[in-house]
């Protein structure tokens, strides 16, 4: 786990339900509970503010860092997508974005190529983008900010096949790999949440498995149930950068991120 991604997660998950301001020592002791040290996440947290996702203010002697709005923007999304408990409904049709970039400043088209495989597009062709979510408004704001207004142009469009919708889907991503990725998230996850369920019941069932638990089969800690929450939201934000979150239209019969979520 890397500290940067870490803060992302915390940042989402707790900082801004409490005005997304927080202290940087309050910052170091909930990130030491996780694993990490003070320069570590020092490191992380002002590469986070040079690359514009935090902002930093002082009081006296102390720094505090709260999200800028590019960072409450992409965590206020990311919180929705996380969350979402069930796939939205299509409309059937698709949207297509299509981009003139220019070929000589390939870090700006890699950056450009991974915020749209966040969004949750692929790649038709060079340039050329689809998804079956209307995500425009937020490709307009993405355009202004890599300075490509006036160089890309939005769709919506039917298609008309031959190949049908569910297929063309599953050759633009690779739902197989996505299902198996969910399918070890909850191998791994399941038994361990039903473990913390049951040491908060107080069961006899609380005996066994592998979620770290008090000596003598005790109920955890608030810390311990810090430390797991923030692990499996962390772990499950990873579908954010793989999975695309397609309608039910679109995905196969069974799909293990239903049970994921």
């Amino acid at each position: 786990m890397q500290a940067r991604s870490m803060l992302f997660t915390l940042y989402g998950d707790y900082v801004r339900h409490y005005g997304s301001t927080i202290w940087i020592g309050s910052l170091i002791a909930l990130m030491a509970e996780l694993g990490f040290t003070p320069p570590a996440v020092r490191a992380a947290v002002s590469r986070m503010t040079r690359q514009g996702w935090l902002a930093a203010s002082r009081s006296g002697r102390s720094s505090y860092y709260a999200l800028s709005a590019r960072g409450q923007e992409r965590i206020d999304e990311a919180a929705q997508r996380i969350f979402k408990l069930h796939p939205e409904r299509w409309d059937g049709r698709w949207r297509i974005l299509a981009i003139a970039a220019s070929e000589r400043d390939r870090k700006r088209r890699d950056e450009l190529r991974r915020e749209l495989t966040w969004m949750g597009f692929a790649a038709l062709s060079r340039g050329v983008y689809l998804t079956p979510a209307d995500l425009f408004d937020r490709t307009a704001s993405l355009a202004e900010r890599y300075g490509l207004t006036g160089r890309c142009e939005m769709f919506t469009a039917d298609h008309d096949g031959p190949t049908p919708d569910a297929r063309l889907a599953a050759r633009c991503w690779d739902l197989r790999a996505i299902d198996a990725a969910y399918a070890e998230f909850v191998a791994e996850w399941q038994p361990r949440l039903d473990r913390h369920r049951a040491l908060a019941a107080g069961g006899e069932a609380a005996q066994g498995g592998d979620a770290p638990a008090s000596p003598g089969g005790e109920r955890p800690t608030d810390a311990t149930r810090f430390v797991e929450k923030t692990r499996l939201v962390h772990a499950f934000r990873k579908f954010l950068f793989i999975d695309p979150g397609l309608p039910q239209e679109l995905l196969p019969e069974r799909w293990a991120g239903t049970e994921a979520r």
